[in-house]
């Protein structure tokens, strides 16, 4: 039977809030793996000039089973 995580990151981008996007699932996929899903929870702009997105994503993945 699988078994899905879901964990919450946080990315960012001077570029766009699609980049900032990616750049959340680049990172989290150096640590994880079987991603099955990706949900965008929330964009924004920060920082003192409000020139940087961050957008808030919910991802999905498969958790390994251990045999006995």
């Amino acid at each position: 039977m699988a078994v899905t995580k879901i964990i919450e990151v946080v990315g960012r981008s001077s570029e766009s809030s699609d980049a900032a996007v990616k750049n959340a699932l680049a990172e989290a996929t150096k640590s994880i793996r079987d991603v099955k899903a990706l949900d965008v929870v929330s964009v924004g702009l920060r920082g003192d000039n409000m020139d940087e997105w961050g957008a808030l994503v919910r991802i999905s993945f498969l958790v390994d089973s251990v045999d006995d």
